[in-house]
């Protein structure tokens, strides 16, 4: 190609004309073929071929949102990861997990987490939670074909409301469906194969205006609660020390939790059901 069809950038025109902060949109406009979403595939149900993520779990507390999940993926019925990590930071201020096929998963989390910082340099400002809420919507909408064929993946997005009116909970927490429907969750949320049990726990567990270390606890409770009964799900591996992976979300940003801390959970979790069986028999 000459240098007057690419410019001297080496790029070509269609790639330096796109003005806009979606890199989404610049993607599909310039390279569709690279959306996971828009590859051609045969026409086959292929949900066995691929490991799928499974249980993801959100809480909001006085301050901010937890998110967790466990580290299992599974390919029919084998265990394809025991140390997959399926929630990651989306920006500073707030957190994405994945259900359903692992690889378009984590590959749409990185995607977004591109989309979002491309808007925050071609604009100039962080987007608020809401648009970051409904981008991921278009998102996920993008991935319908494939999800038709039963490649589906479905986020949990959660993250710390800058604009908070005073006195609302600053933490919020979005679920979606396969079409890219999102809805906002009050409290806590869960998806994946196990989700059913974790919102079981949640129910009981969870309370308005707890605390962090509180919060925590109740993730983890939850997941383990999740892993107990479904076999998609795994609990804490305390023998290759495989812990879930949390994040958490508040004033001061998204910060992981270290897996120390979270091991020092699982265990008296552990610890206090183990006492509660050897007393019932």
């Amino acid at each position: 190609m000459s240098e007057s069809a690419t410019g001297r950038s080496g790029f070509s025109p269609a790639y330096l004309d796109r003005v806009g902060s979606s890199f989404t949109e610049f993607l599909g406009a310039t390279a569709p073929d690279l959306l996971p979403g828009r590859r051609s595939l045969p026409a086959v149900a292929a949900a066995d071929l691929s490991p799928h993520a499974t249980t993801i779990v959100a809480v909001s507390y006085d301050g901010g949102v937890l998110m967790g999940g466990d580290r299992r993926a599974t390919m029919g019925n084998l265990i394809a990861s025991r140390d997959i990590e399926k929630v990651y930071a989306a920006d500073s201020w707030s957190v994405i997990g994945i259900a359903g096929t692992a690889g378009l998963g984590i590959e749409m989390i990185r995607l977004y987490q591109v989309e979002l910082e491309h808007y925050e340099k071609i604009e100039g400002v962080t987007m608020s939670l809401d648009g970051k809420a409904n981008r991921l919507a278009t998102m996920v909408r993008g991935n319908l074909g494939t999800a038709m064929q039963g490649l589906a993946v479905v986020p949990l997005f959660a993250g710390y409301d800058l604009d908070a009116v005073e006195g609302t909970s600053p933490g919020r927490i979005f679920s979606y469906d396969v079409t890219g429907g999102n809805y906002e969750e009050r409290g806590y949320s869960a998806i994946g194969s196990g989700s059913l049990f974790a919102k079981s726990s949640l129910k009981k567990t969870w309370r308005p205006g707890m605390r962090a270390a509180e919060a925590t606890r109740t993730i983890v409770e939850a997941l383990y609660d999740a892993a107990d009964d479904d076999s998609a799900t795994g609990g804490p591996d305390t023998v290759r020390r495989l812990y879930p992976i949390l994040y958490r979300v508040d004033a001061e940003g998204a910060v992981k939790l270290p897996d120390t801390e979270v091991a020092e959970i699982a265990g008296s979790i552990i610890g206090a059901r183990t006492t509660d069986a050897a007393r019932e028999a």
